[in-house]
This record gives structure tokens, sequence and C-alpha cells, in this order.
């Protein structure tokens, strides 16, 4: 049955109880993280999150790290956020990568209509997922709101997922498109139950195996107009100071999260597998009889590995930092900045990966048996590397070209 306005007007569920202000997420990360790493093996076992672990996450309200205080959350700053998301990664990649998507995806509180945002994510349990949209996916407008068709890819969390967003463009009932003032086909995101949509299973991969990254596919559903949102808001680096918000977070454009999230998760792939290393490491001896902690080729391998990673954490939280700094004083983040901004993350991303590469490298061939955890680590990394976000050439180019004055456009300015 469609939902209706009517439906909407009924008392929403309520959150089990406001997050305390006071939480320190990082180290409620640290106090979980054991029980992330003991589910390690299930999760790329079984390609997802088991509900115990789920529970647990729930139950520390982790998923509503980033949602409004208003509606139950912890809004944390974009610092935490960072450091909560390389904690979990530390323990277990797929588990750091389905909280960092859905702690982004659930900043599409601040800007939905308010009874909505309280019905999709007063209860404990809410998650939001989507992913980019197929070509083919539209919205056709009618009455009270859309028929929403097309199929979703990279929905990651969506095994897990109370409610789905699809991303489409707009077009009018007799099939042609809506355009906005300036010519441009509009666009809106829906959000619809997850019971709405037929998951198609492809995510069968090397690395990041539990994240459930599915495909989805809508046929044909009504989205009430209510719970929509101008797609502006949610793709592509448009600021939200248009909805009304007056809190920090929510001043950010919406393409800083996600990168910072994935970015996170990296670093803490990086860090996680350092200490794997320490932990199943220490005794080695080679076979020419050299224990590991007398041989100065690995010691001074894993000295760089370790200063790489500690760079690339410093350089993402300087730019987070002054970043933050300059909203919050109400100064406005130029598009140059970002983009500068954005190169840094993606350098960083890189050399974290580089790190595991070099703490790979020195670990022989025990390291390639799937019982040792640092092969996991190694793979997860290389999977979160391939990620559009990390394309280092449009985003050097767009943050060079920035700085020489120039405007960069297309597909080099969206990754911004």
């Amino acid at each position: 049955m469609c939902a209706t306005r009517a439906e909407a007007a009924a008392p929403p569920p309520q959150a089990d109880g406001p997050v305390d202000e006071t939480v320190d997420w990082p180290a409620r990360a640290r106090t979980l993280a054991p029980l992330v790493a003991a589910a390690a093996d299930e999760i790329e076992r079984t390609r997802r999150l088991p509900p115990d672990l789920l529970d647990a996450l729930h139950e520390a309200a982790m998923f509503r790290m980033m949602l409004p205080r208003s509606l139950g959350g912890g809004e944390a700053d974009l610092a935490t956020f960072v450091r909560t998301i390389e904690t979990i990664a530390m323990a277990d990649a797929s588990t750091a990568w389905c909280l960092c998507q859905a702690s982004g995806c659930s900043m599409v509180a601040a800007y939905l209509d308010p009874q909505a945002a309280r019905h999709i994510f007063g209860p404990r349990s809410a998650v939001l997922a989507w992913g980019p949209a197929s070509p083919g996916a539209r919205a056709v407008a009618v009455p009270g709101g859309f028929r929403v068709t097309g199929r979703w890819n990279f929905a990651s969390g969506s095994r897990h997922a109370t409610w789905l967003g699809a991303h489409a463009p707009l077009f009018e009932a007799d099939g042609s498109p809506r355009l906005g003032p300036d010519g441009r086909q509009l666009q809106r995101t829906m959000l619809l139950p997850a019971d709405q949509a037929r998951m198609h299973d492809v995510w069968n991969v090397v690395g990041l195996r539990g994240t459930g990254s599915k495909d989805l596919v809508v046929e044909n559903a009504f989205l009430p107009e209510y719970r929509t949102l101008r797609a502006e808001r949610v793709m592509g680096g448009v600021a939200w100071q248009d909805a009304g918000r007056d809190e920090t977070l929510y001043k950010f454009p919406f393409s800083c999260i996600f990168p910072l999230g994935i970015t996170s998760s990296l670093i803490g792939i990086a860090e996680g597998a350092l200490n794997c290393y320490i932990e199943t490491q220490r005794e080695r001896v080679t076979v020419s009889g050299t224990a590991i902690k007398q041989d100065p080729y690995v010691l001074s391998n894993l000295g760089d590995a370790a200063a790489e990673i500690a760079a690339s954490r410093a350089a993402l939280l300087e730019t987070v930092d002054r970043f933050w700094d300059l909203t919050e004083r109400g100064i406005e983040v130029t598009f140059e900045q970002r983009a500068i901004g954005r190169r840094t993350q993606v350098a960083a991303a890189w050399r974290a990966v580089r790190a595991v590469d070099e703490i790979f490298s020195r670990a022989g061939g025990g390291a390639l048996q799937l019982s040792n955890p640092l092969q996991r680590f190694w793979r997860d990394a290389h999977a979160g590397l391939s990620h559009a976000i990390h394309v280092p050439g449009s985003i050097f180019h767009a943050a060079t070209l920035t700085q020489l004055g120039e405007e960069p456009q297309g597909m080099m300015r969206s990754m911004i």
C-alpha cells in the first residue's frame, strides 16, 4: 500500500531516547572494537554484519552519530566523525564502511520534512542506505508525489538498512523532463522503505566483503513528495545554507562527508594492519635465522609505514579542523579551499594504502594464509582505494586549476 500524507500525520515512531551531548564517540568506538574484531571472520564469510554486532552498534547509537540532536542524534563534529570511523576500521573495515556511509546518509534528516524525518529516523534501528543511479532511473510526477523506477548501484549497508534512498531525474506526467529556471533537468532524492526495493546481490568481491553493497531495483513505486528532497542537497558540492539550518555540521557541502568517512576508514585499516603485524610477527624468525626485531630492513619499512599513517591522519585532521573553524565563525569555505582539501584527502588515502603495502611486503609468505588477518587488511585497503572519490588525476587537476584561477567543469567539478 502506498504511503499517504494522512498516514504520515499519525504519531511517528519515537527515538529510544536522546543521545547524550557529552558522548565521547571515539571512546565508545574503542569499547566496541573488540566485539567488531571478533566478528570480522563471520563478516568476511557471510558478507554482512551479524545481528549481534548490529544490536551492539544500535545500542551504542553509533548510527545516530551524525543525526541532528533534535531527532535524538549526536550531531558530532567532523573531527570526531573521522576519529570514530578510523577506530572502528582498525577492528574491521566493512563495519567502518557501513557506519560511515550510513552516517553520511543520515544527515539528510536535517533537510527533510520534519515529520518525515521523525518517522524515518525515530526508531533506534533506523539505517538509511543508497547508491548512485544507473542510466534510465526516473521519477515521474503524479498527484501527491512521484512514481519511481530505476536501478541504483553500490548501496553499502543495504542488507541491514530500514530505508533506502533513490536519486533520480524528474519527468512530467507526459514524459517531458522537468526543468529548473536554469534550463537543467531537476532531480530529487526519494526515501522509501527497504521492502519497496528488490536487492540484487552482485557484491561478491575480494575486499570489503561485508559491506553488502548491493544493487537496488525499484519498479513504479509511489513516493509521496514530503519524503523527497532536492537532490542538489545530497549530491555534488552544493552547500545547504538555503535549508534553514544554522548548526555548523549541516552547513558543509554534502560532498565533503563521504570522502572523509572513506579516507578515515583507509587510515584505520592501515593502523589496524600495523597493529596486526606487530601482534602476529613479533616473534617471527626469517628463513635466514634473523629475528624480525633485529632485521634493520624490516624495522625501517615498518617505521616508514608508521610515519606515513601518522602523516595521513595529521593532514586529514588539519584540513577538517580548519574547515570546521571557518564554518563555525561564519566564513564560507571557498571552492578553491575545498578543492585543495579534497587533494589533501586523496593524497592521505593513497599514503595510507602505500603504508599497508609496505607492511604486507615485510610479513612473509605466512601473510598470504587466509587464517592470517593481515591479508584481509591488505585486500580491504585496496578495495577502499578503488572507490571513484580516490581517483587522483581528476582531483589533483581540479585543485591545481583553481589555484591557477580557472574553474574546473563537468566531472572534475562534481568530485570536489
